[in-house]
């Protein structure tokens, strides 16, 4: 089998490489003053997202500016749920609403998986102008938001402290709770499926509130639909590779990666690389964890971490990255001094 000789598809096989290759978390989006006027193009951020042609730009501009080693697909997480019947609308200010399902009745009402396809078909157009405009060692990587964050929203209908709508349905409705959980799961796996299909060359799973499950019920809720969903691409797609990113799981990372068989984990800046490059480095590759913060404030204390995160993790896998996603607040030429700083 020939080897791939993407920077990123290598560390995703296990390769170490001299300089890791890099992509940040929302590398598209508002810090960036050429997204802000597509955005303003496009008259709602919804349209942005279904609108390929737009959305395939945004995804684009950070790879024309800084010359990152993959694009990650623009899109929200929210589009399934909205694909499967949920009303989404966005506030101003205040980000994503849902129309709740707290129900076995609500829950009746969506759509069946199959059917999720007709909504998302703009989010494949884009992969598919992606996958042809892209330079060519850059890396094309689809995403989903994994099922327990996104039932968080779709039973809250919106982001909420500790995500305690969602457990307490956990709690109160383990039937209805269930039903949710599976179809989430079943329909994330088709969704990236036809992501590959269409042209991504790996893919993300993102559970964002990962380290709200308690207890056993991360086991439950958060590695068993990844490891389910990660077995129905694989029966698809078998050389995709996909990266998991439990944030905020703490050492419940090690058994999640033992599971799931993810090609990488992402870890979010709690994390100290230290820790990780002795436990979870030996396992898979390890992508991230930069504080995103430091590209705010930039200085001699992003350049000193920058080089802490490579040097952590220089003996095995690495892809650098942010520990989350880039804020709206952070300065575009902190970026060229992160790069800088990595790549010498």
């Amino acid at each position: 089998m020939q080897r791939n000789e993407k920077s990123i598809m290598r560390a995703l096989a296990g390769e170490t490489l001299p300089v890791p290759p890099v992509w940040m978390m929302r590398q598209a989006g508002r810090y960036l003053p050429e997204y802000r006027a597509t955005r303003t193009q496009a008259g709602s951020f919804l349209d942005l997202c279904y609108t390929p042609e737009l959305a395939a730009e945004v995804t684009l501009q950070p790879i024309r500016r800084y010359g990152f080693d993959a694009a990650i697909l623009f899109a929200d997480i929210l589009l399934l749920p909205q694909a499967l019947g949920a009303d989404l609308w966005f506030v101003d200010g205040e980000g994503p609403r849902l129309s709740t399902i707290t129900s076995g009745a609500e829950l009746d009402r969506l759509k069946p998986i199959e059917d999720i396809h007709e909504t998302l078909a703009p989010v494949y157009e884009t992969v598919r102008i992606l996958s042809r405009a892209l330079p060519q060692e850059t890396t094309l990587i689809g995403f989903a938001g994994a099922p327990w964050t996104v039932a968080t929203y779709m039973i809250a209908g919106r982001g909420t402290k500790e995500q305690g709508p969602a457990r307490r349905m956990m709690y109160a409705d383990p039937e209805g709770f269930d039903r949710l959980m599976d179809l989430l799961t079943e329909a994330t796996a088709e969704y990236l499926i036809a992501q590959i299909e269409a042209g991504a060359e790996a893919v993300k799973l993102f559970d964002s509130w990962a380290g709200a499950l308690p207890g056993g019920l991360f086991e439950k809720y958060a590695t068993e639909p990844a490891r389910r969903i990660i077995d129905r691409i694989h029966s698809v797609a078998p050389g995709v590779p996909v990266i998991g990113f439990p944030r905020q799981a703490g050492e419940k990372v090690i058994p999640f990666v033992k599971a799931t068989g993810v090609a990488a984990c992402a870890i979010d800046t709690n994390v100290d690389p230290r820790w990780a490059a002795e436990n979870l480095q030996p396992l898979t590759c390890v992508q991230g964890n930069l504080d995103p913060m430091l590209l705010v404030t930039g200085g001699d204390a992003l350049v000193r971490s920058v080089r802490e995160t490579v040097e952590a993790f220089a003996d095995g896998p690495h892809i650098f990255n942010l520990g989350h996603g880039i804020t709206p607040e952070a300065d575009p030429a902190n970026v060229d001094v992160m790069l800088k700083a990595l790549r010498g």
